[in-house]
């Protein structure tokens, strides 16, 4: 996606330990920045507040996290953490996540990886899977402005 077409971004900087000896950021960072920006964009969508989520009225846990990296990020550089609910199914919700870099120029995207991810709704941390509530879905499709709702599988 374009940079643009996110309503959410959370933006920071690259710390020192976060890079290798080249003083490239470590490819296991890009999944803590989507956990960092995921946690973040909840905040936005009004999930903490709603569920007192951080209390454990309400939880998630990632199955699957694909990460697709089209270049480097380097000590010191700016970044914006981009997050998106891809869709909603009966007990998942699919985001997407994008790292961007502070392009220098208006207009211009700098795509550093894309991250998709499938959480899971559950009933309680080690429960089993759950619909995720008619009440969080309008929630997040009132923050995206836009129908989230995957059709259920025949």
């Amino acid at each position: 996606m374009a940079r643009a077409d996110f309503r959410f971004a959370f933006r920071r900087r690259v710390r020192y330990a976060e890079v290798d000896a080249q003083g490239i950021v470590y490819f296991a960072r890009y999944l803590e920045w989507a956990d960092v920006g995921t946690v973040e964009y909840w905040r936005a969508c009004g999930l903490y507040e709603r569920t007192g989520m951080a209390g454990g009225e309400a939880e998630f846990h990632v199955v699957r996290a694909e990460v697709d990296y089209a270049a480097p990020m380097r000590l010191d550089e700016e970044l914006d953490i981009c997050v998106t609910t891809a869709g909603i199914g009966v007990t998942s919700v699919r985001l997407l996540c994008e790292i961007h870099g502070l392009a220098k120029g208006e207009g211009r995207d700098d795509l550093r990886a894309r991250i998709g991810q499938v959480q899971v709704h559950v009933a309680e941390a080690g429960g089993r899977p759950t619909p995720v509530p008619d009440w969080m879905v309008a929630l997040f499709e009132a923050f995206e402005g836009r129908p989230l709702r995957m059709a259920a599988r025949a």
